[in-house]
């Protein structure tokens, strides 16, 4: 299912507007644009992503797998039958949207174990020799000077900056389905009355919670700390009813990304 967003994206939004926005996909639009057409994007992402996954097997070993090959030519097979049809020729539009949907078709494919290859193979390989890069800034590299490239060959600035606001947009994406879209809140409560807090919470909104042992640095003294975890619904009522409890609490709100274990979503080996 990643690979087949990916492929919508590519088809409908990216190719057709010369949106590069990085990555050995990126890079296929760009050479199709050189060659007239004559090589396609699936055939480009089959003769750089398959040697890649090749070379990265006999460098790095076997930890890719069969998932980051399967990928690799499912991305190829969906965007060779899919449908091209355009869907916008808003160049704004088309970044926007095409890097929402690539972002989400890769996010999917890393969320359960397998890569497209592509830049972050290549980024790991080139790691392994030049080890004073992180992985991430090698990526990145890589993935700018596809889209420099892309303005270069399109001799159009726009081409390089829209493709530019699609490559930000995949990688927040990205990150939003790797760590979570849940978006609960952590509660770390500092009273007086901690057992008493604690029981409420318990009772009222039916989470549990966890007693920290803290002090304070201006008092010299000990204090035990709350530390809670509940979902958006029931924000408010737990203010509320910290506040009723003691209203001279201290009360600290973070979001949390993506919470596993009991009342939440459950660990698997995904």
């Amino acid at each position: 299912m990643g690979t087949v967003i990916m492929a919508i994206s590519l088809n409908m939004f990216l190719e057709p507007n010369m949106i590069a926005p990085g990555g050995v996909s990126g890079f296929g639009i760009v050479i199709q644009k050189v060659t007239n057409g004559f090589l396609k994007v699936y055939v480009t992402n089959l003769l750089i992503n398959v040697p890649l996954f090749i070379i990265g097997v006999v460098t790095l070993g076997k930890a890719f797998g069969a998932k980051t090959l399967y990928a690799t030519l499912t991305l190829s097979f969906f965007i060779r039958v899919l449908p091209k049809n355009i869907a916008t020729t808003n160049l704004l539009l088309a970044s926007i949207f095409g890097g929402l949907l690539i972002g989400m078709g890769i996010g999917m494919v890393f969320k359960f174990g397998g890569t497209t290859g592509g830049t972050d193979l290549a980024g790991a390989i080139l790691h392994k020799y030049i080890p004073s890069l992180s992985i991430a800034k090698l990526m990145m590299v890589i993935d700018f000077m596809v889209v420099v490239f892309a303005g270069l060959v399109d001799q159009k600035l726009d081409t390089a900056l829209y493709s530019t606001i699609a490559l930000y947009i995949l990688v927040k994406v990205i990150d939003e389905i790797m760590e979570g879209l849940s978006y609960s809140k952590a509660f770390l409560i500092i009273s007086e009355k901690p057992e008493e807090i604690g029981e409420a919470i318990l009772k009222e909104i039916d989470r549990g919670a966890t007693i920290l042992k803290g002090k304070g640095m201006y008092t010299g003294l000990d204090r035990d700390a709350l530390l809670c975890v509940v979902n958006r619904a029931v924000i408010t009522k737990l203010k509320e009813l910290i506040h009723k409890l003691d209203n001279r609490a201290f009360v600290m709100l973070t979001d949390i990304h993506e919470v596993l274990g009991e009342g939440f979503k459950k660990i698997n080996s995904n």
